[in-house]
């Protein structure tokens, strides 16, 4: 009770007049193009408000050094994009973005995003917010120090991975799959506590990869999705036309964002060959021996799952 008081006396502080200011913790740096999105779509709430609704934008996780769902719940911060599947407290249903393999295609990967978007809102009720919009990141690919042409190169290789689905995928291959927050993951390259990852062209871009690995593998592993919600306490507190505002400017950052991560990739994979990173398809052979594994991983995730989750499958599967 205190603590709810407490946050409702924050939310009472932010209103002045009708007018309302939240904070928006964004996970990562200033260039990064989820960050950047998050910048625009405060500019179109403040556009389509009126001026009532300003958001202010923090890179870097500047406000959250812990877990994201927990911290907007409890009011610690208004507003916070996150990476879903990495997410502590999304249970199974978070993880679904980043299961191996299911997604081929940008297009796949909106169709299975809209199939299971009701799961990924009913979970941020449960964590006291509202899921305001996704978007994904670019396929994940596979960094490495040396070449991969088939499943036995993944043999003693130590990847720092992004959650439960790709840890799993990387032990299954042969490898070794190490948990790093990702503030961590170059210096730990440098060390040699880990010598590959699993992520995007975008992020090895921001990342700067080239100067630590020397290859990166297309094996189009998954297309995860960040997301941006708000506490419901500060959703609540806004009138309808605040509230209006701000689902029209989600639905229109998420529209456009979702074509801004196809040039976003397409940048960063002429950025990474221009600065020495090997870039190449994963070769037929990988491919098959990959596919074998997925297909056993997504047994074992659908198996006790619950019907809105086999569900969501089923009709993907269409």
């Amino acid at each position: 009770m205190l603590r709810k008081s407490l946050l409702l006396t924050a939310i009472a502080g932010s209103l002045f007049a009708g007018n309302v200011k939240m904070d928006l913790n964004a996970k990562y740096g200033a260039n990064n193009f989820h960050t950047k999105g998050a910048v625009e779509f405060s500019s179109l709430v403040k556009d389509y408000s009126k001026g009532t609704v300003k958001i202010t934008v923090h890179p870097g996780s500047a406000l959250i050094k812990g877990n994201p769902l927990k911290a907007v719940k409890d009011g610690t911060v208004a507003m916070t994009d996150m990476f879903i599947p990495f997410t502590s407290g999304g249970g199974k249903v978070f993880g679904i973005s980043a299961l191996p393999f299911i997604a081929n295609s940008y297009e796949d990967a909106y169709k299975l995003y809209q199939l299971a978007k009701p799961a990924y809102e009913k979970t941020a009720k449960k964590w006291n917010q509202k899921l305001l919009y996704s978007v994904t990141w670019p396929a994940s690919g596979f960094y490495s120090k040396k070449d991969i042409t088939s499943i036995s190169d993944f043999k003693g290789v130590k990847t720092r991975t992004y959650d439960k689905n790709s840890a799993s995928f990387i032990n299954m291959s042969g490898g070794s799959a190490v948990a790093l927050p990702w503030g961590e993951v170059y210096s730990s390259l440098r060390t040699g506590m880990v010598d590959s990852v699993v992520t995007s062209s975008s992020s090895g871009k921001d990342g700067k990869f080239w100067e630590v690995l020397d290859n990166y593998t297309k094996i189009n592993y998954a297309y995860p999705l960040q997301a941006v919600t708000i506490n419901l306490d500060y959703w609540n507190s806004l009138d309808k036309s605040q509230k209006e505002a701000l689902t029209k400017a989600a639905s229109e950052i998420e529209k456009s964002q979702w074509e801004a991560v196809k040039v976003e990739e397409k940048t960063a994979l002429e950025e990474l060959n221009k600065n020495g990173i090997k870039i190449k398809e994963a070769s037929p052979q990988l491919k098959k021996e990959l596919d074998v594994i997925a297909n056993d991983l997504l047994t074992k995730y659908l198996d006790g799952a619950n019907s809105q989750i086999q569900g969501i499958f089923k009709e993907y599967r269409k």
